[in-house]
Parts: structure tokens; C-alpha cells; sequence
């Protein structure tokens, strides 16, 4: 047998049929695009957001694309009574967690000094404190059945800085630690916990400033690829990170961002 016969023989474990995955913030954007991206590759997809008609569209877009299962959960991470009520909807339904993305999140753009206590909080409830709630919950679960891969989407600015948006930078720097701190605890238990740091996608949450044509241009031309990144393309490392090909990575992050990081 040759490398490349030994290759293609391995090709299956990139396949995630019948694997469940809890996808948060999946109505829009990267989370949309993730949960698209898990689907194609055969995985049953929870869509939770806060809104409930938008989780059921995407749910039934989803499945009637892809033919796979799907669970729509209305879910406010940042509250600990939604994230158990989604954590029982998914048990209900499929019994079993088998790959946690944390994505949903948000920011406020506001310069430091003028921030107020509250921006700095709902930054922090959604982006830091929802992660650890919803990735305990399930990884009490996962811990019982010896397995589970759980996938946190950060970003760029949890690694390196950038100006009026202090919130967003600490909390997706924490979640990297978190990250690695996790996957140490948890690697006895089979489970594998990574993070993907996206670079500069255009989403809903910064479609307005980057549609302006100035700014557009100021971001691309800090972009080695000289482009913005795509939904899919973020997808494609989470679905690396959820499948058996990744089995032996653990506490890494993956950045995803046309060679910003590089510079």
C-alpha cells in the first residue's frame, strides 16, 4: 500500500454522520455557515439563537438541504435557565452531545474610556460567561460518555489588539485560555477541546462598518489575501476539528484569517 492509497483510505474520518452538534449563534453569519458546513458533513444540527422563528427557518433549511436531523432551540447563553433548557432539548431529542461549537457572540465599539459597566457586561455574559456555561453543561455529558469535541470560536483580536473594542479583545483572549485550560482537565476523558480564530468575515454583526467602501479598503489592504474571509471557509476548519481526523489535537486554535497573524 502507498502513501496516497493509505490516504485515501483515511478520508472517512472526516465524515460526521450521525454525530450531534450543538451550534450556537447559527442564524446568521459564521454560525449559519458552520452549521451549514457540519450538515454537509452529516451531522444531526442543533440551531439555537435568541430568536426562535430564525432557529426554525435555519433548522428546516438545514434539513431539507442536507437530510439530516435538526433540533431549533430559542437560546440566550448568557442566561443559566436557557442554556439548561437547551441542554435537555438536545438530550430529549437525540441522547447524546457529540461536538459543542460555542459561536455565538457579540461587541460593542466604543472607546475605552467611555464604555459603561453594562456594555462591559453583556460583552462578557455572551462572549466569556455563556461559553463556560454551555461547554460545562455539555461537557458533563460528554465526560459520561468518554467523548465529545467541543470547538470555540474566538478570533484574531484574542491575540493580538486593536482599538475601541476592549470588551471583544478580552473576552475572546480568555476564551483561548480557556481553551487550553480545558483541554487539559478533559483530554482524560477522550474529550478534545480546540478554538478557531477567525480574521475579518463580513457578518451582520460588522456588515455596516465594513460596507463602508473607506473602511473596506483600509481592512482588505491589511490582509495579506488582500480579501475578506468567507463564511465556509471558517467552517471547513471547524468540521476538521469535530471529526476523527483531529483526534490527536487538543488545546491548539486555528487561525483562519488570510495570513493576518503572520505579519
Amino acid at each position: 500500500m502507498d502513501e496516497m492509497e493509505e490516504w485515501k483510505m483515511n478520508l472517512p474520518m472526516f465524515d460526521l454522520t450521525s454525530k450531534v452538534a450543538i451550534v450556537t449563534g447559527s442564524t446568521k453569519g459564521l454560525g449559519r455557515g458552520i452549521a451549514n458546513g457540519l450538515a454537509q458533513a452529516g451531522a444531526n444540527i442543533v440551531v439555537c439563537s435568541r430568536t426562535a422563528g430564525e432557529c426554525d427557518a435555519v433548522a428546516r433549511e438545514i434539513k431539507e438541504t442536507y437530510g439530516v436531523e435538526t433540533l431549533s432551540k430559542a437560546t440566550d447563553v448568557s442566561r443559566p435557565e436557557s442554556v439548561e433548557a437547551l441542554l435537555q432539548a438536545t438530550l430529549d431529542k437525540f441522547g447524546k452531545i457529540d461536538i459543542l461549537v460555542n459561536n455565538a457572540g457579540t461587541a460593542v465599539t466604543k472607546r475605552a474610556e467611555e464604555l459603561t459597566i453594562d456594555e462591559w457586561d453583556r460583552v462578557m455574559n455572551v462572549n466569556l460567561r455563556g461559553v463556560f456555561m454551555l461547554t460545562q453543561a455539555v461537557g458533563k455529558k460528554m465526560i459520561a460518555q468518554k467523548a465529545g469535541k467541543i470547538i470555540n470560536i474566538a478570533s484574531i483580536f484574542g491575540i493580538v489588539g486593536d482599538k475601541a473594542v476592549l470588551p471583544y479583545l478580552a473576552s475572546k483572549g480568555a476564551v483561548l485560555q480557556m481553551t487550553r485550560g480545558l483541554a487539559l482537565e478533559w483530554t482524560k476523558y477522550n474529550i478534545q477541546v480546540n478554538a478557531v480564530a477567525p480574521g475579518y468575515v463580513m457578518t451582520p454583526m460588522n456588515e455596516k462598518e465594513l460596507g463602508e467602501e473607506k473602511v473596506y479598503q483600509y481592512i482588505t489592504g491589511k490582509i495579506p489575501m488582500r480579501r475578506l474571509g468567507k463564511a465556509e471557509e471558517i467552517a471547513g476548519a471547524v468540521v476538521y476539528l469535530a471529526s476523527e481526523a483531529a483526534n490527536y489535537v487538543t488545546g491548539s486554535t486555528i487561525a483562519v484569517d488570510g495570513g493576518w497573524l503572520a505579519q
